[in-house]
């Protein structure tokens, strides 16, 4: 078997895997604290990765080259998560997922300040068009506009933000490092917002609405408790088997199956909370998937590679 075609099946798997843990990042919405599933999952992340690290005999080095950048870094990569899990909370499943996958379109444009990559004519076409499929989604009106719908997007940015600057400080750190300063981050800046929230007063209706946010840290039963460590676990076997695609297959190659997150949005969406999307979101998925696909085609026909060699959704 080929590289890529282990690449691909790892793809495909790890997306499952992510699928189930948005699934269950949704369910805790009633339950727990999103900051508190995000200090859980950075918390197993990292004694995942030290244990892999020790095991292979690798340095564990939790040092940068770049110590701004990497910071920032981590800023962008847990606020850009921290708004994608909150807008699951808020929208329609299939809805939310489709908006973060204008990431390839964001990478584009980034890329071409940052990295001074050549973006033609088509790729172009394809960013606007990703766009128009945006506004499908959101179907944006003064008369009822869903300000939650922004949050995806707000998500992509950032998180294609964090992957110019993982490339740009690519030469001197490893992906471990960069891995190690990611979950140790979410587990600072996680355990940071429990210390600072219960000295914020929220007015009633913002209380409400941030809920998922603000509410104490607590495990009322063995279920949620389940869930919290199925989120960690399951989540980080699924980065570690997309990152594992893109280390051993071509990116240009193995990227575009990562769309089958959209597939398996809709289906949770469907069966598990019972969502349909409509015939406009639908459409708007459709433009956002063949923009993205066509990003990811160009890289390979021109070899000018700028999705990173890590996931999506890592």
């Amino acid at each position: 078997m080929s590289n890529d075609r282990k690449g691909i099946y790892f793809i495909l798997i790890g997306m499952f895997f992510l699928s189930i843990q948005d699934v269950l990042v949704r369910q805790l919405a009633e339950y727990a604290s999103l900051f508190q599933i995000m200090f859980i999952r950075g918390i197993v992340g990292s004694l995942s990765l030290i244990i892999f690290l020790k095991l292979t005999k690798r340095r564990i080095d939790f040092s940068s080259s770049f110590p701004f950048l990497a910071i920032l870094r981590v800023l962008l990569f847990f606020t850009g998560f921290l708004c994608f899990y909150f807008a699951l909370s808020k929208m329609e499943f299939a809805e939310a997922t489709s908006l973060f996958f204008v990431t390839p379109l964001f990478i584009t444009i980034i890329s071409k300040f940052m990295f001074k990559s050549e973006v033609g004519f088509y790729r172009i076409c394809a960013i606007i068009i990703g766009f128009i499929g945006v506004l499908f989604i959101i179907k944006p009106s003064l008369a009822g506009f869903n300000y939650f719908a922004l949050l995806p997007i707000i998500s992509a940015f950032a998180y294609s933000v964090s992957m110019m600057l993982a490339k740009y400080t690519s030469g001197k750190e490893s992906v471990f490092q960069q891995m190690l300063h990611l979950y140790g981050g979410t587990v600072v800046l996680a355990f940071g917002a429990w210390l600072i929230i219960p000295f914020i007063e929220f007015e009633p209706s913002q209380a409400k609405n941030l809920e998922y946010l603000i509410r104490d840290w607590s495990i009322y039963n063995n279920s949620v408790l389940l869930m919290l460590l199925s989120i960690a676990v399951i989540g980080s076997a699924g980065i570690l088997l997309i990152t594992s695609a893109y280390r051993i297959g071509s990116p240009p190659v193995v990227a575009p199956f990562e769309y089958i997150m959209l597939i398996f949005a809709i289906g949770n969406g469907y069966f598990i909370f019972k969502e349909i999307p409509d015939i406009y979101s639908l459409l708007g998925m459709l433009l956002i998937t063949a923009s993205g696909l066509f990003v990811f085609i160009r890289e390979g026909v021109k070899q000018e590679p700028i999705a990173m060699k890590t996931s999506l959704r890592s």
